[in-house]
């Protein structure tokens, strides 16, 4: 519910987000397929860097730290879950610079069809590369910064959207519990939310719910965990959800200190 979307732009839809390895056959260009097999077996391996390098999101990991990489190995971990193991190639097409390798995608609970789907794929300096020249424009123009930067767009989406979901989830909660609301351990103990919310880790953001003595008001404030790598902005609300942001190093704001 928390992973974030940024991997979605052309490649993920095409290719359930796979990767391959960097090194192999260095000797002779690998065709359109290869790369596809190749990529898809390097991410169910989590090589992701090796993997990314072989689509348009090289510059995006190839100067990424140990630490960086770590920040966004969750979410890649995710998306390498979703390819099946075995990958079947139909067929390929090539046109000039850009090619089409199409790929089985075997039927799952939320797609329960066998269906092809199309992965892209262009001519950069000689070798093949999973993406499209639009993205890959938009990826170089961001570099290093695309998939951090994402990701901190992402996780504050996430809060936002978690925000913007409590006022109904605590109207349900205090229909149930005498007309009181409930701290973020007791919705998520009565699975109004899911227990990612609670978890820095997986939403990068720490989230708390203080609920007034009476139980009939509260405020929720959610921090980045990490300020700068997993978020920027800051945000507070209360149960008549108004939602603030502000972008403070970090540190937990109050209603005095927020802003829209």
């Amino acid at each position: 519910m928390f992973r974030f979307r940024f991997i979605a732009i052309a490649l993920c839809a095409s290719i359930l987000c796979g990767t391959l390895p960097y090194a192999v056959a260095q000797n002779a260009q690998r065709g359109p397929s290869d790369v596809v097999r190749e990529f898809y077996k390097a991410m169910r391996e989590h090589r992701f860097k090796e993997a990314w390098a072989l689509t348009i999101y090289k510059s995006a990991v190839a100067d990424l730290t140990a630490d960086e990489l770590e920040d966004l190995r969750a979410d890649f971990e995710d998306k390498a879950a979703q390819i099946p193991e075995n990958i079947e190639i139909t067929s390929e097409q090539i046109n000039g610079n850009n090619a089409t390798v199409f790929v089985v995608v075997p039927a799952t609970e939320s797609t329960p069809q066998v269906t092809s789907q199309p992965v892209t794929l262009i001519s950069s300096g000689g070798h093949w590369i999973i993406g499209d020249e639009v993205n890959h424009d938009i990826v170089k123009k961001a570099g290093r910064r695309f998939f951090l930067d994402a990701l901190i767009s992402e996780h504050q989406s996430d809060v936002e959207d978690l925000l913007k979901r409590l006022i109904a989830v605590q109207i349900v909660y205090s229909t149930q519990h005498n007309g009181v609301f409930g701290d973020l351990p007791a919705l998520i103990a009565t699975t109004l939310i899911a227990k990612e919310a609670g978890d820095p880790n997986s939403i990068g953001y720490n989230v708390r719910i203080t609920v007034a003595k009476d139980g009939k008001s509260y405020i929720a404030t959610a921090e980045p965990s990490r300020y700068g790598r997993t978020g920027k902005l800051s945000f507070w609300m209360d149960q008549t959800g108004a939602i603030k942001s502000l972008e403070n190093g970090g540190k937990p704001l109050t209603a005095a200190g927020s802003k829209n």
